[in-house]
């Protein structure tokens, strides 16, 4: 199996009301995150990655019509976390995260891979803040009111 690309995506889902969508990872049970994913190649547009990861996780289309994802223009830089560092090359130890979101009705159809998550949960943004694991996730979802068009 490849090597892991030391860059990702990071994808807050939430309604027009600021709710968001939460995802509970199926190999970690308790950690929960929003749609996370790692470029399958190095240069990948983070626009496709962003799409992709969102519709593999959650089985939500970005059409760009209905449904458009938001570049936040924003990036993180983190250290990954010791029990998935096996994934990555020898020696990487971080990772860039570019942070998307997308607003989406709250009835939206959600099918979640079953080898990834377990379950989900839609959450003030406030609350949703306080479950995730991840500090540049949170970080993410407590600037979402910034990032939400009037």
């Amino acid at each position: 199996m490849p090597h892991k690309i030391p860059e990702s995506v990071l994808v807050v889902i939430h309604t027009s009301a600021m709710e968001v969508l939460l995802i509970e990872r199926a190999d970690r049970p308790g950690f929960w995150q929003s749609v996370t994913g790692s470029l399958d190649f190095h240069d990948e547009p983070l626009i496709q990655t962003a799409t992709r990861e969102l519709f593999e996780e959650t089985g939500i289309v970005a059409d760009g019509e209905h449904i458009r994802l938001h570049d936040w223009h924003l990036s993180n830089i983190y250290e990954i976390y010791p029990v998935w560092r096996h994934r990555y090359a020898p020696g990487v130890t971080h990772n860039t995260e570019h942070v998307f979101s997308v607003c989406v009705p709250r009835d939206v159809t959600v099918t979640l891979s079953p080898r990834e998550h377990t379950q989900y949960a839609w959450l003030p943004y406030l609350e949703a803040a306080d479950r995730c694991f991840s500090s540049s996730n949170a970080e993410a979802i407590l600037q979402l009111p910034r990032h939400i068009s009037p």
